[in-house]
Order: structure tokens, then C-alpha cells, then sequence
């Protein structure tokens, strides 16, 4: 299917015949916008339920938009032809309706469009005045308290379906270009681990600032921001079980870290019995 760029919540809608009516269809799916296999952009719409992708559309720079209809329901046009396709948005809140259709319109116009989000933009702020200085930035208390609070919610019980608990908090909150050089300032012996991951490209020996330099790119925020979309359709089983997670993580932000949180217990745990 290739690499999901971006990816939402959304069912579809159809147009009565004769008419100028379009009806939503209740059943559960997600629009995404992919970069295929083929290394051209498609337009899916998967449903949730049977987790089959039932639309698969081709798109080249600039044929297609996607414009509101009416409320909630918009439609993918086409400037080469007359079809139409519509979709209604299927997130309980309409606060990021509008943020989704200007991403994807940036994806159609150019397929190498970096999305923006909310979140990112005030995190893309605060990175530009963290570069200005040579040091590697620290965590401020606030957000080291919120990153505590969260996770001792989560390893107390608390609520881990998405629309629980904290249903504002996005994974650009928590893996804030601050938050995660302060993570490998502190504890440098984690970096020699992650490094392996990232490009073979990147300057060695590996360091933290290394680390501080990736973390406060454009790519990496929007690599952050597109998994925490991900994550909110509920669509990563495959992925996160490749990770050592159990496949219900990837039906939330917060079974997500749930799951990373009793992991990085348990192998706490079986380091001290083997001490």
C-alpha cells in the first residue's frame, strides 16, 4: 500500500440520483493519503471495520481538491473530469476539519508538501528560538509535569480509550523537540541504540546534539505529527506489533503509550532479576 502520508477519520457520502442530496453511509472508515508503491499519490478510503481498502483513487499534482460541501461532508473534484467523491468527517469534534482538508489540498497541489498542525506550528516556534542558542535545550518543568502526570495516569489504570483521559493531548505535545533532547542529554547511553534507526548519512560519533539537530527539523515534527494522526484512526495494528507491541495499541495515542509504558516496565523488571 506504501507509506501513509496523512489519514483521518471519515465515511463516505453519496449523491441521490436526480438530485443535488448527498447521504451519508454510517460505516466506519478513514481517508488516507499514501505514497504508493508505484511512487505516485493515492487517495484510499479504507473501511474501519473490515479493514479493506473499498477506494483507490490515482492522483496527479493539481487534478483534484477536496472542498466543503455542506457542514461536515465534503467532496473530492477533479479539474480533469466530472467525477465526485464524497466524504463526511467521522471525528466526534469538528475543531480539526478544517486543518485535515488544507493538508490534504497541500498533498494534492504537491506531493511533497510537509502538513502542518496546530500542535506542530507552536512546537515549530519554540524550536526556532531553541536554535538560536548552542546548548541543548532542557525541558521546561511544565513539560516534564505533563509527561509525569500522563504516564502515571496511564500506569495507574486510567482511562487508555482515545476519548478518555486526556482527548486534547497529541503526540506533538509530549515528543516536543525539548522533551526528547532533554531525554538523551540525560541519558546519553540510550543514543548508541537509537542511531541504528535513523539515516546512514547521519555525522559520528553519534551525540546528543546530533540527536537535538534531528529532533528540530521540519521532517521530524511532521513525522510526529502524521504518526499521531495515524494512531487517531486506529489503522497501526500491523506496525506497532512489529515493534514488540500488542496490536491494540495502535487504536490510540493513549493505548499507545499505555503499551509502551508496561513495556519499558516489564524490561525494567527482568533487568534487575538478571542484576
Amino acid at each position: 500500500m506504501g507509506d501513509t502520508l496523512l489519514a483521518f477519520k471519515a465515511g463516505r457520502a453519496f449523491r441521490r440520483e436526480g438530485t443535488n442530496w448527498v447521504d451519508p453511509v454510517s460505516t466506519k472508515g478513514a481517508v488516507m493519503i499514501t505514497n504508493g508503491d508505484d511512487g505516485l499519490l493515492h487517495f484510499m478510503w479504507k473501511n474501519r471495520v473490515t479493514n479493506d481498502v473499498e477506494e483507490d483513487l490515482i492522483l496527479f499534482p493539481s487534478d483534484a481538491s477536496l472542498i466543503k460541501a455542506s457542514g461536515r461532508t465534503f467532496v473530492l473534484k477533479f479539474s480533469s473530469s466530472d467525477q465526485r467523491h464524497f466524504f463526511w468527517m467521522q471525528d466526534a469534534s469538528d475543531s480539526r476539519d478544517d486543518e485535515f482538508v488544507r493538508n490534504v489540498n497541500g498533498y494534492l497541489e504537491d506531493p511533497e508538501f510537509t502538513p502542518t498542525w496546530g500542535a506542530a506550528s507552536s512546537s515549530a516556534a519554540s524550536s526556532q528560538a531553541a536554535s538560536s542558542s548552542s546548548n541543548v535545550p532542557q525541558a521546561t518543568p511544565e513539560q516534564l509535569q505533563q509527561l509525569s502526570s500522563l504516564l502515571s495516569r496511564l500506569g495507574s489504570g486510567g482511562d487508555s480509550s482515545i476519548g478518555g483521559g486526556a482527548p486534547d493531548l497529541a503526540l506533538t505535545d509530549i515528543l516536543t523537540p525539548a522533551n526528547v533532547s532533554s531525554l538523551f542529554a540525560s541519558h546519553p547511553q540510550l543514543i548508541p541504540a537509537l542511531f541504528p534507526h535513523l539515516p546512514a548519512d547521519l555525522p559520528v560519533p553519534p551525540s546528543a546534539e546530533v540527536v537535538h539537530r534531528i529532533v528540530n527539523t521540519p521532517q521530524f515534527r511532521s513525522a510526529v505529527s502524521n504518526f499521531d494522526q495515524a494512531l487517531r484512526t486506529g489503522l497501526l495494528g500491523g506496525l506497532v506489533r512489529g515493534l514488540g507491541l500488542p496490536e491494540e495499541a495502535g487504536l490510540g495515542l493513549l493505548p499507545f503509550l499505555d503499551a509502551v509504558q508496561r513495556q519499558a516496565d516489564e524490561q525494567s523488571e527482568g533487568s534487575m532479576e538478571t542484576d
